[in-house]
């Protein structure tokens, strides 16, 4: 197979779809690859160590994506790069389509079999390829969500800790999903008092067997709990996915008037549409905006702050499967369903079940 890694252009993303060790594993079990000049270069991965690793550097882009079918990524193309694509190529990256039906409808016309990274399921019921990341950006929640606090930062002005004669200040986590116990995790780490919600009485349960009843309470989801909880929180993290489904949004506008003025919200899942209702994308060069007296947080790309970390634990995720599909498309997808499940393009047409549902 002969297998394209592109540079990531989204705004301050360096993460890259392979690193050199991958390249190297690939190259071994017989397939060319081509990597495009410094797409590695953000994380410290010169042209030469991608050479020395059996790749071949291409300097031009419109060259690149000339030289091989399998197309690598770490996030969804953007517009300028669909010109790119087309019937020829299987695309293998993070797309998020749920949120976007035009640029769905817009990859669709290109022709590309495109297979998403965070639909693809395992026998368990986890989503192994979404999991790294949703990890990583539960853990950066706090520490942004932390910073954004800061009088400075037009925050409230408190930190978490343990202060002697001083209550804990409250994070309230919404979803309890492999994100939102990161976040859950991290934040009682940092001695915070966490209000944990979720619609699953079954996780709930499961979290308290694991994480007990110090400085943390388990509430089922409603309109209630969720405004009682807003009305005491210093940060609140959105951390709700639904597979192959734009998130819902179950914090509202009229919610948001019940928190105090510089509390802070992080939306993780504003790769899906967000499920804050006055959320709206942001990027890492201007990550926050104001709205209702309350800090949003809307980055759509969290994990890639921490580009390096990102890339490795993708890359062990993602490899197994990048091996498989390097010895066949096709026979790769109809030999396990698990893998069918990140089929979202293909012929033209979307067909992944739940993002036809959504559209």
């Amino acid at each position: 197979m002969k297998i394209i890694v592109p540079k990531e252009i989204k705004n301050n993303e360096n993460r890259v779809g392979l690193t050199p060790n991958s390249v190297k594993q690939l190259y071994k079990a017989g397939h060319e690859i081509y990597v495009e000049k410094n797409a590695g270069i953000g994380i410290g991965y010169s042209n030469n160590d991608y050479e020395l690793s059996g790749a071949s550097i291409v300097d031009s882009r419109s060259d690149l994506f000339k030289k091989g079918d399998l197309i690598i990524k770490v996030k969804e193309p953007m517009p300028e790069e669909l010109e790119y694509l087309n019937s020829s190529h299987t695309l293998f990256t993070y797309l998020h389509l749920a949120a976007d039906m035009t640029q769905a409808n817009k990859l669709a016309q290109t022709g590309v079999r495109a297979i998403a990274y965070e639909t693809i399921t395992s026998e368990s019921g986890n989503l192994p390829l979404l999991a790294p990341m949703s990890t990583i950006a539960g853990q950066i929640s706090i520490i942004v969500g932390s910073y954004f606090l800061l009088k400075p930062n037009n925050g409230l002005g408190v930190m978490f800790g343990d202060f002697i004669g001083i209550d804990k200040r409250i994070v309230t986590v919404i979803g309890a999903g492999v994100a939102g116990t990161e976040a859950i995790k991290k934040a009682l780490k940092n001695n915070a008092y966490v209000k944990v919600i979720d619609l699953s009485e079954e996780r709930l349960n499961e979290l308290r067997g694991e994480l007990g009843e110090d400085n943390i309470e388990y509430n089922i989801s409603s309109h209630k709990n969720i405004i009682d909880a807003l009305s005491v929180s210093d940060l609140v993290i959105g951390s709700v996915y639904v597979l192959g489904k734009e998130a819902p949004k179950v914090i509202t506008k009229d919610m948001i008037a019940v928190m105090k003025e510089g509390s802070v919200i992080v939306d993780i899942s504003i790769d899906q549409g967000g499920c804050i209702e006055t959320s709206k994308p942001t990027t890492h060069d201007d990550p926050v905006f104001i709205k209702k007296g309350v800090v949003h947080y809307c980055v759509t790309n969290m994990p890639g702050a921490v580009p390096l970390t990102s890339t490795l634990a993708l890359n062990q995720a993602t490899l197994p499967y990048i091996l498989r599909l390097s010895d066949g498309v096709e026979k790769a997808l109809e030999n396990d369903t698990h893998f069918a499940a990140g089929l979202s393009i293909e012929n033209g047409k979307i067909v992944h079940p739940a993002l036809q549902n959504n559209f």
